[in-house]
């Protein structure tokens, strides 16, 4: 009896090794979907692109998830085609996701090979047309044979305005701010006037401090007005200065046919978790470039959220609800970024707007309040001067600076000849003694850029 249930054992045992063999040598095998990949996008009826707008999102791509009956994630392949048939194919990107980006400047791309342009002089080459999309999804490696499958192609229409070459038609007014509130009197030219879009009216940007303004031409005195009566209309009466009683970023509107003015708080600014002042500001401030009608800032941002609002308030905020480039009062509208160092251009008459990476330049040294290890104190570009950026004011200890950029060593200047001329030799320290400098640094000769500190 002993015997019999040993055998029956080992009978039992081998079975068992025999079962496992088996669940081993299972072979799942990827079968052709039941429905096929398909978009679940809602396409705009024109997509219009821009070299300006070109590191905005066109359009994000979004679609279904395809059951291939094997529990293997699934691969997506975004195409472009410059004709229905795809017969060339642009590849735009894999992905185990369901949705994929596209960028005005991929679209671009896609457009030079269907033959568009926007130059005016091509008129062989249309600048409206229409690009193909679809998506290839499968298992995988995607190899020959293996189960796949292709959404219909979706035809996007796509406007590239014709490059006129002209710039803003914005020019700088004759007229400009001067004052205890505006440049000391005139210490410093007086605070620029820009021409507008309606004749005779004229517009400044302004950061004042608390003090007395006037306006006057051409930066000398002679014809400079006032306001005597605070009536709202401009006079060359005696003791017509006008009081700016709160320091702050002002919009000054001058109506030349009538003399009447608006001295109003303005200013646009950048806020969030993304942004170095959070959701509770102050907001980093845009400056205003004549040259293209628009305002801008240079900012460093960390990985979270931001929003474009006015004044520090939330009466008037934007942001970009669907990620096609143009500011709107969407609900959950917040415009997502990753960290790094970025230019923001925003066009206000069309809310059409760009964020995209830049260098930032910054003084770093021993002298400097954060020294060698930075984070830099960090320069403002004058958009209305490319090439030219500015600390107005940074308190300095005896010691020595550099000129860097992105808070990094990768690109840095000193000048070892002492010459205001920046270079890149070694032992090149600019020494300093303490006090309060305004430092403006000029790379518009970038073979030669200069520093001055005064």
């Amino acid at each position: 009896m002993k015997n019999l249930k040993i055998i029956g054992l080992f009978i039992l045992a081998v079975a068992g090794l025999s079962s496992c063999e088996d669940d081993d040598n299972l072979i799942y095998t990827a079968q052709t979907p039941s429905e096929n990949v398909a978009f679940t996008s809602t396409f705009l009826n024109e997509y219009v692109l821009t070299d300006e707008t070109k590191a905005n999102v066109a359009e994000r791509f979004v679609w279904n998830s395809p059951d291939f009956g094997i529990a293997t994630p699934n691969v997506y392949d975004l195409q472009g085609s410059a004709t229905e048939d795809f017969a060339e194919v642009l590849e735009l990107g894999s992905t185990p996701n369901n949705n994929k980006a596209v960028t005005v400047e991929e679209m671009l791309e896609l457009a030079t090979i269907a033959g568009l342009d926007n130059d005016p002089s091509t008129a062989d080459m249309p600048n409206t047309g229409v690009l193909y999309f679809r998506v290839r999804a499968y298992v995988g490696d995607g190899a020959e044979n293996a189960p796949e499958s292709f959404s219909e192609v979706t035809a996007l229409n796509v406007v590239l305005p014709e490059d006129t070459g002209a710039g803003s038609g914005i020019e700088m007014s004759s007229w400009g701010i001067v004052g205890s509130a505006a440049n000391d009197w005139g210490a410093t030219p007086d605070i620029p006037f820009y021409t507008t879009e309606t004749p005779d009216v004229i517009v400044s940007y302004a950061n004042l401090i608390a003090g007395e303004i006037k306006f006057r031409e051409n930066n000398t005195w002679g014809g400079d007005l006032g306001d005597a009566t605070l009536d709202g209309i401009l006079d060359a009466d005696p003791d017509n200065n006008i009081v700016i009683a709160e320091a702050g970023s002002y919009k000054v509107t001058i109506n030349l046919s009538d003399n009447s003015y608006t001295i109003e708080e303005y200013f646009w600014g950048i806020v969030g978790s993304a942004a170095p002042n959070g959701w509770d500001g102050p907001n980093v401030k845009l400056a205003y470039d004549y040259n293209t009608d628009t305002f801008k800032a240079v900012v460093q941002l960390i990985d979270g959220e931001m929003k474009v609002r006015m004044n520090d308030k939330w009466d008037t905020s934007y942001g970009d609800g669907n990620l096609d480039g143009v500011l709107d009062t969407d609900a959950d509208n917040n415009i997502a970024v990753t960290a790094g160092y970025y230019l923001l251009t925003v066009n206000f008459n069309t809310l059409e707007y760009t964020l995209e990476e830049t260098t930032i330049w910054g003084l770093v040294g021993s002298a400097t309040p954060n020294g060698w290890d930075g984070p830099d104190t960090k320069f403002t570009p004058d958009f209305a001067n490319p090439g030219v950026w500015t600390i107005d004011s940074i308190d300095l200890v005896d010691g020595e600076i550099k000129v860097r950029a992105n808070d990094a060593w990768d690109t840095s200047y000193g000048d070892l000849e002492s010459d205001g001329i920046l270079d890149t030799e070694n032992d090149n320290n600019i020494s300093v003694v303490a006090g309060t400098y305004k430092v403006t640094i000029d790379f518009s000769d970038e073979a030669s850029p200069t520093i001055v500190i005064e």
